[in-house]
């Protein structure tokens, strides 16, 4: 996720500029084949314009179907912050028993192993799919597909949280994250037969533990269900149609023009392209929230600020500090 005001007219040209180069670069190949051949071969701008009229609506379309598909994603994980907190309030509060060391012990357990389930989580939403930019990852932080190099970068992450023998019983799991989740409700439920809480709050629990599997199984729906392929196609080639036609209605504006004008046209057609396929492009990398790119959701800082409300609420000791953007941005 960006996080400055704006992103920089270069640095936006520069993440766009091939269509513009070959719009351009177009628009002079069919300026010099009619300056020096004499071949009229413009076509008039008005049905193009109509092209052009239709193409724009359906790249509005697009786009706001690609912003839900990333709002969506962002509501999802405000949901899990939400209900990782009152997780943690419900840990804090329900354990109770006699022997205060190992209620302790039962706390840092209950809330180390939810930290384990986001952590596992955010590491399965940023494995690749292959409708995904995994060439615009972002390079150092994530790979391109499911490799044991997976699995050891998340080892050393989640058997901080977890006992490592733990961990080695999830790796053989088709879905880690949600034998986490399992683990923690057969927990709970040793917990209640132990008399550390009565079932009104046992049921509290896991109410919290099939919100978590709700907010996760949606986020799996985005991840895993991609933008329609005939919706992002049809864009894409609708754009390049139009996009082609550019340069030959623009030389029926510009043939009788005299002097700077005449020559500069190629330019204009370039601009129109970029403009076109800018609004495609932006599409185009809004549809997959969770692909490991720079207009990602954050997930790696939302999941790094509930592992510190949550080591917070049990006084734990080197809790990590918030994340921070790099260069404007923010994983």
């Amino acid at each position: 996720m960006y996080t400055k005001r704006n992103y920089g007219f270069w640095m936006t040209l520069n993440w766009s500029k091939m269509p513009f180069i070959y719009g351009t670069l177009l628009a002079v190949g069919v300026h010099l084949f009619c300056h020096f051949t004499g071949i009229d071969v413009s076509i008039p701008w008005q049905p193009v314009s109509v092209i052009g009229i239709a193409v724009a609506f359906y790249l509005g379309f697009k786009n706001n179907s690609s912003y839900d598909r990333t709002w969506e994603a962002r509501k999802i994980w405000g949901a899990i912050v939400n209900n990782s907190r009152t997780f943690g309030a419900a840990v804090v509060t329900f354990i109770q028993s006699d022997q205060e060391e190992k209620n302790a012990a039962i706390k840092k357990e209950l809330i180390y192993r939810h930290i384990a389930w986001l952590t596992t989580l955010r590491y399965q939403l940023r494995l690749s799919r292959q409708w995904e930019h995994t060439e615009n990852r972002v390079k150092g932080l994530y790979i391109p597909d499911v490799s044991e190099l997976y699995f050891d970068r998340l080892d050393s992450e989640v058997t901080h949280f977890i006992p490592e023998e733990e961990f080695e019983r999830y790796k053989s799991k088709t879905n880690m994250a949600a034998q986490i989740l399992l683990t923690q409700s057969v927990r709970l439920q040793q917990l209640r037969d132990e008399n550390y809480f009565e079932d009104f709050r046992h049921m509290e629990f896991h109410a919290l533990i099939r919100a978590f599997y709700e907010e996760q199984g949606k986020s799996e729906r985005i991840k895993n269900f991609p933008f329609p392929r005939q919706y992002a196609s049809v864009a894409l080639w609708l754009s390049m149609v139009f996009c082609a036609l550019v340069p030959f209605s623009l030389l029926d504006t510009f043939i009788e023009e005299k002097g700077l004008l005449y020559w500069i046209w190629p330019l204009f057609s370039g601009l129109i392209t970029w403009i076109f396929f800018l609004m495609e492009k932006i599409g185009d990398y809004s549809e997959n929230p969770f692909e490991g790119t720079y207009n990602d959701v954050p997930i790696t800082a939302i999941s790094r600020a509930i592992e510190i409300d949550l080591r917070e609420m049990i006084s734990d000791a080197d809790i990590p500090a918030p994340m921070k953007d790099e260069h404007g941005f923010l994983m």
